[in-house]
């Protein structure tokens, strides 16, 4: 059955739901058994990196996450499936990305988080999974919709994070 357009949205009250919503993303993306593309949008400080933090922890990565700013990429090899933090906000042109061999990325069994992906149109696959952050108050207001059938499936099995869950 295909049920693309699904969407969740979420509030999250601090940085700690949000690393936990990661956790979350990473353990659904090793049950499937398959890659992951997501997209993570949202203005600066919204909770990306947090996001991603959580993903990698999630996946079992005990060292630091940093935003791969000016790398473009940070890998994780080591983890299973290998998993790739992107961060194109100083992309100025989205030829560069195809310099770096950005393609050789996605091959299917990777997960792959995007910030930033505007920055990368036309050279990017279409996400699995888009994740939109914004602030709402003094916590995050989280929307997910999937993009394919995967993120469709990885949306339905998503547990509930925040207040009172």
């Amino acid at each position: 059955m295909t049920i693309f357009g699904n969407e969740r949205r979420l509030f999250l009250e601090s940085e700690l739901e949000t690393e936990q919503l990661g956790r979350e993303l990473a353990r659904l993306v090793v049950a499937s058994g398959k890659g992951l593309t997501v997209f993570l949008d949202g203005d600066l400080g919204m909770g990306k990196t947090t996001l991603s933090r959580g993903v990698m922890r999630g996946l079992g990565h005990e060292g630091a996450v940093k935003s791969p700013t000016y790398t473009l990429v940070e890998p994780y090899e080591h983890l299973q499936p290998m998993a790739y933090h992107f961060d194109l906000y100083r992309v100025g042109d989205p030829e560069e990305l195809e310099y770096m061999g950005i393609r050789d990325y996605f091959s299917g069994q990777s997960l792959c988080l995007i910030e930033w992906p505007e920055r990368g149109k036309g050279l990017l696959p279409d996400a699995d999974l888009e994740i939109h952050l914004e602030r709402e108050g003094s916590g995050r207001s989280v929307v997910l919709r999937a993009g394919s059938e995967q993120g469709a499936v990885l949306l339905n099995q998503l547990e509930l994070i925040g207040p009172g869950h």
